[in-house]
This record gives structure tokens, sequence and C-alpha cells, in this order.
């Protein structure tokens, strides 16, 4: 699909074989196990609670579904921990794949539908970001252009700001070496799209060719009274003079 974008000579410098694997933070990894293991307990409780003390038809399902709940979690989070300590994100150079731990499942994006690029944090991560992070976090995208999906991950993450810079270099090597980016067949986001795509999506010019219509309105509304005002102090300075 995308082998007239490869560019042969930046693909000969990359490697030939090998898989670089990068851990998820083991600070993360702890707590998320720390925090698994209380709600299990808490869970277990109150299933436990919801049996043998509580009567009450209607409490004890409530009960028995909150503790349910938080002990299943509370299981496929501890699980989670030991798949993602084994790698967060790996660059498979025998396969020609990138490859990430999304929840349970191994998202396998291959070098030539690949895209790496800088990301950037939504709304809840950039108000963590600002008041409560010490360090910069940096965010980078992993894409395959060719699905309607893409992945983030950031430097807090990975086990270190320094793993980060690697996978995001080799990302973008890997990026422009394939050149699938560049693919007239890429499902392009909004933020992507020009004008002159059907279907557009640029709700920001949309809201301001509004504001200007409203504005425009108001200023002819404006002019048309105050000529009116004008219109009639004149006759009436008329009906005086006579």
């Amino acid at each position: 699909m995308a082998n007239e974008l490869e560019n042969k000579e930046l693909i000969e410098k990359l490697p030939k074989e090998g898989v670089h694997c990068y851990p998820a933070n083991a600070s993360k990894i702890n707590r998320n196990r720390i925090l698994s293991a209380i709600f299990f307990v808490i869970g277990v409780f109150l299933v436990l609670i919801g049996i043998l003390k509580v009567s009450d038809n209607i409490a004890k399902l409530a009960l028995l579904v909150v503790g349910a709940i938080s002990t299943i979690v509370s299981i496929l989070v501890f699980a989670q921990s030991f798949l993602i300590a084994k790698f967060r994100v790996a660059v498979d150079y025998n396969e020609k794949n990138v490859v990430l731990r999304y929840r349970f499942s191994k998202i396998v994006i291959p070098f030539e539908n690949f895209d790496g690029r800088d990301g950037t944090p939504d709304q809840a991560e950039a108000l963590i970001d600002k008041n409560f992070k010490k360090d910069s976090t940096y965010y980078l995208v992993l894409d395959d252009v060719f699905e309607d999906a893409c992945y983030q991950t950031s430097s807090s993450d990975l086990e270190s700001v320094e793993d980060f810079k690697q996978l995001r270099a080799e990302c973008f090597e890997i990026a422009e070496a394939y050149g699938a980016r560049d693919s007239k067949d890429k499902i392009k986001f909004y933020y992507e799209k020009d004008a002159a795509d059907t279907g557009s999506t640029d709700i920001d010019a949309v809201i301001e060719e509004t504001k200007a219509e409203k504005k425009a309105e108001e200023e002819a509304e404006a002019k048309k009274k105050a000529e009116e005002a004008l219109k009639a102090s004149e006759e009436s300075k008329d009906d005086s003079a006579e």
C-alpha cells in the first residue's frame, strides 16, 4: 500500500533485527498493584457483609453488585500491571511492527502503516501537569494511518524520560523511512483536513463565520435605526419651521 512512499536509503539505516521494549513506569505499576489489592479486600468485604449480615434484599443486592465489581476490576488491574511491566510499547524490527499494550490487548501497527508524532495532553492531563507535576510531561502519538484510531503514550507512562526520548526518536525514524503519513489514502483527523475536504469539521471556522454574520446584521440594524432617527429628527425640524 505504501511501497511507493518508502525511502530505501532511510530504511537501510534502521536496525535489521531485534526488539526494543519500553516497560511502564515502575511507580505507576506499584501504585496500581497496591490500590488494586486494597479495593480487592474492600470488594470481598462488601460481598461477605451482603451475604452474612444484611437481610434487606435491596441493600444486599447493592452490596453484592458493588463488591463484585470492585473485586473483578481489582483483579483485572492487578493482572494488567504484570503485562505492562514487560513492555508498554515495543518496536519489533524482526516483524517490522510497533506494538503497544492497550488494556489486555496488543495493538500491532506495521511499519508501512505507521506514523509517530508529538502529542498533546487532554484537558484533564493538562490540568494535572500544570498543578501536580513538577517535571514536564511529553506526549507521543502512535498512529496506524489507515485505521480510524490512534494511541498516545507519555513520558510519565514509561520507565524514564530517556526511554521516552529513545522511543520517540525510533518512531520518528520509522515514520520518515516508510512514509505512510504522506499517503493519499490515510485517514485524516479533523485537524489535518483542509478547506477543500468534503465534510470538513473546522468548528472554529464555522463559529467565527457565524459571529461575523451576526455582527454584520447588528451593524446593519444599528445603521438603519440611526437613519430612521435622523429622518425623524429632520421631519421634526421641518414641522417646527412651519
